[in-house]
């Protein structure tokens, strides 16, 4: 999904960048090794790409959640979002780093039931919070407390939405090229 109207500056780079935006990306380049195009986008505003890293770094470290079930919150953030880009690189970064099996990431993908059921409460209340803008039913709380989640995870969800919204609306409005890298797991939301 894109936005009618594109943001046209141009990506920012180590050299590019003025000496707020070059501080930005030289964290974003420790934090994951390389700059994405979509942080080279964000970085037009510093404020954006920082809030983004040091809100993605602590749902990442601190949230609770294993290194799939994050993969699964992102994926389905995302995915509601229609961010063709970041479903492609967090489909990649399921596969690589988080070691999500594919049936998994391709089920949400595709808008398919996951086997797993821990992991279907997992998704059901991220899409539900994300397509209710933060107000479940008491009934699906239930379901993903039951399954062995905390309420401090609804909360963790929350700072994930918040983090992915940054780059999904950001992606939309720029129209983010894919990094070659995630161009294996390219995917477009076909609603």
């Amino acid at each position: 999904m894109l936005a009618e109207y594109k943001i046209t500056l141009l990506p920012q780079t180590l050299e590019t960048a003025d000496a707020r935006a070059r501080a930005v990306l030289e964290k974003a380049n420790k934090q994951v090794g390389f700059i994405p195009n979509m942080y080279a986008n964000m970085v037009h505003s510093p404020a954006v790409l920082n809030t983004y890293l040091d809100g993605y770094a602590a749902f990442r470290e601190d949230s609770g959640f294993t290194p799939m079930e994050q993969e699964v919150v992102f994926l389905v953030i995302s995915r509601e979002n229609g961010c063709e880009y970041c479903v492609s690189a967090h489909s990649f970064l399921a596969d690589n780093a988080s070691r999500v099996p594919k049936e998994i990431t391709d089920a949400i993908r595709n808008d398919q039931p996951l086997a797993d059921a821990k992991l279907q409460a997992l998704a059901d209340l991220t899409r539900t919070m994300v397509n209710s803008r933060g107000l479940p039913g008491r009934a699906q709380v239930e379901r993903f407390l039951s399954v062995g989640y905390s309420e401090r995870q609804i909360l963790e969800i929350v700072l994930a939405i918040a983090v992915k919204t940054l780059s999904n609306y950001s992606n939309h409005l720029f129209h983010t090229e894919l990094d070659d890298m995630f161009a294996a797991r390219k995917w477009s939301d076909v609603r």
